[in-house]
């Protein structure tokens, strides 16, 4: 009997079938990340249903030396997720999925406590019958889950106003590598006792250990949420327009999205239900959201601005939910339309606000230069400084990896070196997982890096968490 199938029956034997998930249809829906770009094989998959079923499930494959890869909705886009093809070492998938507990919700403090495994979805719901709101909101957030949100410090619409998940967390529960939990369920606002622990676990991708549970803001749930169509002529434009409307409404400005032509072109294309807000076609065009603020007034403010800046070229203002909705339903729809489109290179880059109306027309012209008949992506959220930047090479390809193999490299170099020239970064909400190891490696300070990897050998000796997941494994 073979060393791996000798430590799955132990697993097996020691937690139950329940728990322990070995088959090999079992296990194949956690084994491939999202996208379908990767899979590798794990030892097995364990669901655990309580923390002290995590901790003895840690101290097991601590004493075993078994990878361990934390995991929760499995929708992130860099691999993070999933066991790491490179690794020599048996890797175990830890699913959170069954720890799903609401532990606490505190309406007077404007908090609530749950379990890794509840989805964003779910929380969005619970903050709702509260009359409360935990304002992230992604398009996978019926299907990703806290814990994960938090791994990948999440980002989404809403930013601009509240935050990423580092902003929406004042506290946190974790299993440390060698199984002790360490209980930061800190419902404060301010508390300046030493280190920020739970920072360094928002973000780290499960490198450092795994969180179990959480304890999140909540925000008062505007009484109105108005959301306008703006055409415009260019990014620089859109940015102009930004700084006027906060000029009149500051921070109820909750969304501020810029979606260039081509991804709308292709929304419109692929998406059925798709339509053009406006009768006209544009450059450009920004969704906003602002709250507590009716569409009349939202209307009004628009056309001060037009007749002020001369920067709108048209708009529509919602004037109900449904129109609302449709408008945020063709946002969220742009993703899937270059799916259908085909393969394309992705990136996740955030820049100083400033600096993305001359990004946009640097780049175009130098992937333009490179590549004749080029096409390009554009869309993001602009009010945050993260924009989705992606390419269409002027030949096609019959899958992604093909696509990166005959063409990532160059593309990629020409976006992320003038990106980092201004001081901007490679992932801005996504993460690094296995896909972005090398960028990494290539834009980040050394001694930033240094210093990361000092706190993973600190904290994670053995390296047995999540092993080919921000660094390229040294040796297992």
């Amino acid at each position: 009997m073979s060393e791996a199938i000798q430590l799955a029956q132990q697993l097996l034997d020691l937690f139950g079938s329940q728990c322990i998930k070995t088959e090999q249809q079992d296990c194949i829906p956690f084994e491939r990340d999202w996208r379908g770009r990767t899979a590798a094989k794990a030892l097995a998959v364990a669901i655990p249903r309580s923390v002290d079923e995590v901790q003895a499930i840690v101290r097991w494959c601590q004493s075993h030396q078994v990878a361990i890869v934390p995991q929760g909705g499995n929708t992130g886009l860099c691999g993070g997720s999933v066991p790491c093809p490179s690794s020599q070492r048996p890797q175990l998938i830890l699913s959170l999925l069954k720890l799903k507990a609401i532990r606490e919700i505190d309406c007077d403090n404007d908090t609530v406590t749950i379990e890794s495994g509840c989805t964003l979805q779910e929380i969005q719901e619970l903050s709702e019958l509260h009359h409360r709101l935990f304002p992230l909101s992604l398009a996978a957030e019926g299907s990703c889950q806290i814990g994960g949100n938090l791994s990948t410090n999440a980002g989404g619409v809403q930013v601009l106003r509240y935050g990423s998940m580092r902003a929406l967390t004042l506290g946190l529960e974790v299993v440390l590598p060698d199984g002790q939990l360490w209980n930061g369920l800190r419902g404060l606002r301010k508390d300046n006792t030493g280190y920020d622990l739970k920072q360094l676990f928002i973000g780290a991708e499960g490198t450092l250990g795994i969180i179990t549970a959480a304890t999140l803001k909540l925000f008062p749930k505007p009484f109105q949420q108005t959301v306008a169509w703006v055409a415009l002529n260019s990014p620089q434009d859109a940015l102009l327009l930004f700084h006027a409307l906060r000029a009149k409404v500051g921070e109820q400005i909750s969304s501020y999205e810029l979606i260039g032509r081509k991804p709308l072109a292709l929304a419109l294309k692929h998406i059925p239900s798709a339509r053009d807000p406006l009768p006209n076609v544009h450059p450009w065009q920004v969704l906003v959201q602002i709250d507590n603020l009716d569409h009349t007034h939202c209307a009004e403010l628009l056309g001060e601005l037009l007749t002020e800046q001369n920067l709108i070229q048209d708009a529509l203002v919602a004037q109900n939910s449904s129109q609302a909705h449709a408008l945020w339903d063709l946002r969220e729809h742009l993703s899937e339309a270059q799916r259908l489109e085909g393969p394309s290179l992705k990136h996740d880059i955030s820049l100083p606000m400033s600096a993305i109306p001359v990004f946009i027309d640097q780049t175009e012209r130098l992937l333009n230069a490179a590549q004749p008949g080029i096409g390009i992506v554009c869309f993001g959220h602009l009010g945050d400084g993260n924009l989705h930047y992606n390419i269409f090479p002027a030949l096609a390809a019959s899958s992604t990896m093909e696509l990166e193999q005959r063409d990532g490299e160059k593309i990629s170099r020409i976006i992320l070196d003038l990106v980092a020239q201004m001081g901007g970064s490679f992932s801005a909400e996504h993460g690094v997982g296995q896909f972005k190891v090398a960028e990494l490696a290539r834009y980040r300070d050394p001694i930033e890096i240094g210093l990361m990897r000092q706190l993973k050998a600190a904290w994670d000796p053995n390296g047995i968490m999540n092993p080919g997941k921000l660094f390229e494994i040294q040796s297992d």
